[in-house]
């Protein structure tokens, strides 16, 4: 099943397709993990946005060796990290499939990075091995956008991580997805950066829940970003990305012209 959020007729909504549904008929749910309230409606006379209800998206960095080798963040003894490394971005960084997000000026080298993401469907504290997956209400594909010299330069990654819209996400979210061992790509104006697959992350999506909610209650419609492999690299205005995750679909983000900070 599909599950989206969108906008109709100036309201917002939230509703499921079935999976394999010709007709691409949205079944209108109360609320992101809300029941059917017998309205539907026809995919194309929507709007989609991003697929949550995001108090808080929490992200993984340094996830994939290649991509640390990329940047030169090995550990002294070329060993892998032991935990998670996490941080942060606010709900003001989600940004619509299909949008566009403008390069900031306040940048000189301004990333993409797409991963596999997925989106919380019950509280979850303390989670296990054994639940961990129970607490996922579906996964999709998210855009990591990154001012990577501020990245470099920052005392946190605030700035060079959760400015506004440098979260894509969407299309929506597919159920029934094992995360074990998905194809993630990127693509920039065609032409495929990045490929890998999920079982090559160092933590791969049950470590991530278990680690995560040992410390902070993941709430339902948050966020989670497992991680971006090699191949990241910059974006210029005009570019179009698009992050695709096996078994999910395609999350396009178009780049605009360089905004103001002010």
């Amino acid at each position: 099943m599909r599950i989206l959020k969108a906008q109709h007729a100036g309201r917002t909504l939230w509703g499921q397709i079935e999976d394999g549904d010709a007709g691409e008929t949205v079944h209108v749910i109360s609320g992101v993990v809300g029941e059917r309230t017998g309205e539907t409606l026809p995919l194309s006379a929507l709007t989609l946005l991003a697929p949550a209800e995001a108090g808080k998206i929490v992200c993984v960095g340094r996830n994939y060796l290649d991509h640390i080798r990329e940047l030169g963040n090995m550990l002294p003894d070329d060993s892998l990290p032991k935990e998670p490394g996490i941080f942060l971005k606010g709900a003001n960084a989600l940004a619509e499939p299909g949008g566009t997000v403008d390069a900031p000026d306040w940048s000189e080298n301004f990333h993409f990075e797409g991963e596999l993401a997925l989106v919380i469907g019950q509280r979850a504290q303390h989670l296990t091995p054994e639940n961990a997956l129970d607490a996922v209400l579906g996964y999709t594909c998210g855009l990591d956008l990154t001012a990577r010299d501020k990245q470099k330069t920052d005392l946190q990654w605030f700035r060079a991580k959760a400015a506004d819209r440098f979260c894509p996400l969407g299309p929506w979210l597919q159920t029934g997805l094992d995360p074990a061992d998905l194809r993630v790509q990127t693509r920039i104006n065609g032409a495929t950066r990045q490929d890998s697959r999920t079982s090559h992350m160092i933590f791969n999506v049950v470590d991530i829940l278990t680690y995560v909610t040992r410390y902070v209650t993941l709430e339902v419609g948050d966020v989670i970003l497992t991680g971006t492999p090699d191949g990241v690299g910059p974006l210029q205005p005009g570019d179009v990305v698009e992050v695709e995750v096996e078994g999910v679909g395609v999350l396009t983000t178009h780049i605009g012209a360089a905004a103001s900070a002010g």
